[in-house]
């Protein structure tokens, strides 16, 4: 497609952006090779004979795992609503997948109550993991699709440990006593891919109790960010967590740490931003005073003079080179924001305390394309970045390179409207096999995964 099809904009319009906009590129992809980009994306995207994914030619996917199917460890019913997910390198050349489910109460497919990996029995939501081998089938029995964690809720996104552990994220504030629920929600919870008994269903509380969207661990420090998708004002915040034993590997996050909630001075709220490479120096990181939000839901505790810095529709989070990026998927001010956009991803450096507005995404200008709601985000190891599409319309997973180009990567074409209304579901978890070769993303509805390769440049 043409790249003047979707155009990322700075307020000051087209002209400028693509100079700040390219600035902003050139430090979000820190590590990939521009030579190795495609320019103008990968073609045009070719209607699939099947009709479920539409990618460019010389494209194949393979389609990995269904909801509604029989986990092939045997216990019990692949569940919907497919979200998070991250790839994990395997035996012999295999890879894992950690795969969340976004189930609540009403859900129709709850993740099976497997023992030892329960953390509440009202809970429908979790992970599962999947097994495939070094030619990328899924391998036969338990090894190739199972439980990983069972009766959390509404499991959103998440994020890898740099020591080999998938992080996945209540995106709920329900108490104990409420829908069913018998314990409180709205934790992180640490699941092992290669073996899920070993890490159970224990919530890191330490990591605060709010409506969970994604993490990102600083391999450096072992010091965890965390983004908060709340859907009513105040809107979420954007935290970051200081374990006391960081990088201890599996479990150490269950010793505890402080819990502290970024501040920018002279700024309530992150959407009043508008121009691509706006930098804040020297933020702020608040205490959050209480982690559990016993009585008080934490956006809405009182953080002092000067108060705390909200942000609508928080969403990704990811680590690249030396800082952590996180995303902003739209604003509104009719929904209460301090203005609108159609999306943001924001870089913050720990080394420099530095805050940066790195890209803006929107408006739509093309009803079949439409370039707003970025959504779970990744860096691809092939360069550029990834984009799962969370908006109106036809819903894409979109490639952004450094140059400030958006090529279409792939289009859902499973319609999950009704006669004469066409809906598509989104795109989710988006991800890359270790050696880049694979790119992994899900439907969320009808839970499908696919395993897409071809020609990666």
């Amino acid at each position: 497609m043409a790249v003047t099809r979707r155009q990322i904009l700075a307020r000051t319009g087209a002209s400028v952006a693509g100079i700040a906009f390219t600035g902003a590129l050139a430090d979000l992809f820190a590590g990939s090779s521009a030579a190795a980009e495609p320019r103008g994306g990968y073609g045009p995207l070719l209607p699939d004979p099947a009709g479920l994914l539409d990618l460019p030619a010389g494209f194949s996917y393979r389609v990995l795992s269904r909801q509604g199917d029989p986990l092939r460890s045997g216990e019990g019913t692949v569940p919907g609503r497919f979200d998070g997910m991250s790839a994990f390198a395997g035996p012999r050349g295999g890879v894992r997948l950690v795969r969340n489910h976004e189930n609540r109460p009403d859900a129709p497919l709850a993740v099976p109550h497997v023992p030892g990996l329960v953390y509440d029995r009202g809970g429908k939501g979790g992970c599962t993991v999947l097994g495939l081998d070094a030619a990328g089938a899924v391998l036969p029995g338990a090894p190739g699709e199972r439980v990983g964690i069972a009766g959390t809720a509404v499991n959103c996104a998440g994020g890898p440990t740099p020591w080999g552990t998938w992080l996945t994220c209540e995106e709920t504030e329900d108490k104990a006593g409420s829908k069913g629920y018998e314990k409180d929600h709205g934790f992180v919870f640490e699941v092992d891919p290669a073996d899920p008994q070993r890490t159970g269903a224990v919530p890191l509380t330490a990591l605060g109790r709010f409506a969970h969207e994604a993490v990102a661990v600083d391999p450096y420090t072992g010091i965890v960010y965390e983004t908060e998708d709340a859907f009513d004002r105040p809107f979420g915040l954007f935290y970051r967590f200081l374990p006391e034993r960081p990088l201890g590997g599996t479990g150490s996050l269950r010793a505890g740490g402080a819990l502290e909630a970024l501040r920018v001075p002279g700024v309530p709220d992150l959407s009043v931003v508008q121009e691509a490479g706006t930098v804040f120096d020297s933020v702020e990181w608040v205490p959050v005073p209480d982690p559990q939000a016993v009585s008080t839901p934490i956006r809405f505790q009182d953080f002092g003079r000067g108060g705390i810095t909200h942000a609508q529709k928080l969403e990704g989070c990811y680590w690249g080179g030396r800082c952590v990026y996180f995303v902003s998927s739209f604003a509104r001010a009719s929904d209460g924001s301090g203005a609108t956009h159609f999306g943001q991803v924001w870089k913050y450096d720990p080394h420099r305390r530095r805050l940066t507005l790195a890209v803006v995404f929107g408006p739509d200008t093309d009803l079949q394309l439409p370039g707003e709601s970025p959504d779970n985000i990744c860096l691809a190891p092939t360069g550029g970045l990834m984009v799962c599409e969370d908006g109106d319309g036809a819903q894409h997973v979109f490639g952004v390179s450094r140059r400030g180009e958006v090529y279409a990567v792939a289009r859902g074409r499973q319609d999950i409207g009704g006669p004469g209304a066409p809906e598509w579901g989104e795109f989710a978890g988006v991800a890359f096999s270790p050696d880049g070769a694979t790119m992994y993303v899900n439907c969320y509805t009808p839970g499908t995964t696919f395993a897409v390769t071809g020609p990666w440049r």
